[in-house]
């Protein structure tokens, strides 16, 4: 979209060990003109941590730190907590990220009172092997995309290959909350292969596998996006966190294209209905951007925008985003302009209802 700027890089690797690979997808928290940033820190071998730095503005770094805020503790996080977001409700700070073991990819949180100090509280996704989460969408085949077949068909292979012994589990990632309880719940977006789905609680502790057995039994009317456009034919997925406005909640999501055994990574945008976030309002019909230029197209991973993270100044929404998973970029639209173009698309078909 060319009413779209892109501001170029703000933040690239260092020489301290834990960001010597690369630094990207970064979760953002705007407190009046300081933009705090979480961002995904990657060091030699493909282990992550995340680092943290300080905005004076949407784009002037004014304090980075030189060791990482949150780091691996459990077995889960072995080789690292990857790709964070952030969101406030309330008076408490939600951190959402990736734990990811080597093998395994699940979504876990940590809290936070003051940005500094993070209580983890643990996993949130479901810890089904893929035998368990392939017989439970199998059932219901024909009322789910079939696209979700496709990710246990990848790994039953990947297993099969003998190439690893232990037991692999349905990878659910990209979790972002909500700003706010809708109806009283906690209100999350996670991915499970290909789709954006949503998912409701009051507390971690009822999110047992018997709950996501039921959940993944009814998985159709969990979903709030599925792929549809030809920039989002292999799968989609949260980015940002919904931003509440009057016209509805405004998600800045990613999609990932497949072409000539390539992927591209681009950065969409929806509108969800702000009392029920599972009804689609609205949906660009083309990318809000797509990589361009050479810090997005050239690095560890080609032709990658990854947006994670936003703030907004003067009705200008920047967003902020990995890019070519090296580096950390910023893109910017004045908000009511892409609000108006989302409202142009209102004639999205509602999945659901």
């Amino acid at each position: 979209m060319n009413l779209v700027t892109k501001h170029g890089v703000i933040l690239e690797k260092t020489i301290n060990s834990f960001e010597c690979l690369g630094v990207l997808n970064p979760a953002t928290m705007q407190e009046g003109n300081t933009v705090h940033v979480f961002y995904r820190a990657v060091r030699d071998g493909n282990f992550s941590t995340i680092g943290y730095c300080k905005l004076d503005g949407p784009l002037k770094v004014v304090e980075r730190s030189k060791t990482p805020i949150l780091y691996p503790e459990t077995p889960e996080e072995f080789q690292g907590v990857e790709d964070p977001r952030i969101s406030k409700i309330e008076d408490t700070y939600y951190l959402s990220y990736s734990a990811y073991d080597g093998i395994n990819v699940f979504g876990a949180f940590a809290t936070s009172k003051d940005l500094k100090t993070f209580n983890r509280k643990g996993i949130i996704t479901p810890r089904l092997t893929f035998e368990e989460y392939s017989k439970l969408i199998k059932k219901n085949f024909q009322k789910i995309n079939r696209m979700h077949l496709v990710f246990y068909n990848l790994f039953n292979r990947y297993k099969l290959s003998n190439l690893i012994k232990n037991k692999i589990h349905v990878w659910d990632k990209n979790i972002v909350f909500f700003s706010k309880k809708i109806n009283g719940k906690f209100a999350v977006l996670h991915r499970l292969y290909p789709s954006i789905q949503i998912l409701y609680f009051d507390s971690p502790e009822e999110l047992t596998k018997e709950f996501w057995e039921d959940y993944i039994s009814n998985l159709q009317k969990h979903i709030v996006l599925s792929p549809k456009y030809k920039f989002e034919n292999s799968h989609i997925g949260a980015g940002c966190p919904p931003i509440e406005t009057k016209d509805g909640w405004l998600l800045i999501y990613h999609s990932a294209q497949l072409t000539h055994k390539e992927y591209t990574y681009h950065a969409c945008a929806a509108l969800l209905d702000l009392e029920n976030p599972n009804k689609v309002i609205a949906r660009l019909k083309t990318p809000l951007f797509s990589p361009t230029e050479s810090y997005e197209k050239e690095g560890y991973v080609a032709n990658v925008v990854f947006p994670t993270g936003t703030a907004i100044f003067n009705k200008e929404l920047y967003i902020y985003y990995g890019a070519a998973d090296s580096c950390v970029a910023v893109a910017s639209i004045n908000i009511n302009t892409l609000l108006t173009e989302l409202k142009k698309s209102k004639n999205e078909k509602n999945n659901k209802k």
